[in-house]
């Protein structure tokens, strides 16, 4: 079953499960501007401690939940075992000084633009805001949203290479700036920080590019892109 598949109908199918991986980041969107509002009686802005921090506990089993649902079919669907060891074929140990040399340059520029963005270092900031537990509870929070956005630009990436045999572009990173990246247009109703996340998309696909596709290695590296 598997062999009569063709490459056009099996990229369409990856890149499906990196749809389903927005749609399921979409899923906080849900909870955090219908179901819970409706619940607690106040809007998202005005949650108290607890209310913060169940959201995220409720947010992080749901993307918990997606990811497995979406690795998993990923290795038993498509043969793509994106946890082995060498996912993607490469390890980063492979990886080139110069490769090495731009991928500092670029997280560089991110965290230098978060900086400016923020008037100072983000972590500090919000930990500072929000006191230890919330904070606790964010940046787990943040953990499982690196999960889903890595695995959007990870699954966008096989597809179009899977249809274009060019392995150079960084298609994920484009895909992943128009979902993710612009949703934060709605998510923080502002269209600059929307092109804000387009860019920071080009980057993190073009960084996934440089580490050689190695899953675990650039998971790591754009969460803390991602929290700094």
């Amino acid at each position: 079953m598997k062999a009569m598949i063709t490459d056009r109908k099996k990229g369409w199918l990856i890149m499906g499960l990196g749809l389903d991986a927005f749609a399921g980041l979409g899923l906080e969107v849900l909870l955090a501007f219908w179901l819970e509002p409706m619940l607690y009686g106040v809007p998202m802005e005005q949650w108290n401690t607890w209310q913060s921090v169940l959201h995220w506990i409720i947010t992080c089993l749901l993307w918990g939940l997606a990811a497995a649902y979406l690795l998993r079919t990923a290795d038993k669907k498509y043969g793509l075992k994106l946890l082995s060891p060498e996912s993607g074929g490469n390890t980063l140990r492979s990886v080139k000084l110069w490769q090495w040399g731009l991928v500092a340059a670029g997280g560089a520029c991110k965290i230098m633009t978060s900086v400016i963005s923020w008037g100072g270092f983000k972590v500090y900031l919000e930990w500072k805001s929000h006191g230890t537990l919330m904070f606790l509870f964010q940046y787990i929070y943040y953990l499982f949203e690196a999960v889903l956005f890595t695995l959007i630009l990870v699954f966008a990436q096989i597809a179009f290479e899977t249809w274009f045999k060019n392995k150079k572009i960084p298609y994920g990173g484009i895909i992943l700036g128009l979902t993710w990246g612009l949703a934060h247009a709605f998510t923080k109703g502002s269209i600059l920080i929307g092109l804000e996340g387009v860019v920071v998309g080009l980057l993190f696909g073009s960084l996934y590019l440089l580490l050689n596709r190695n899953l675990k290695g650039t998971y790591c590296l754009l969460f803390l892109l991602f929290v700094l």
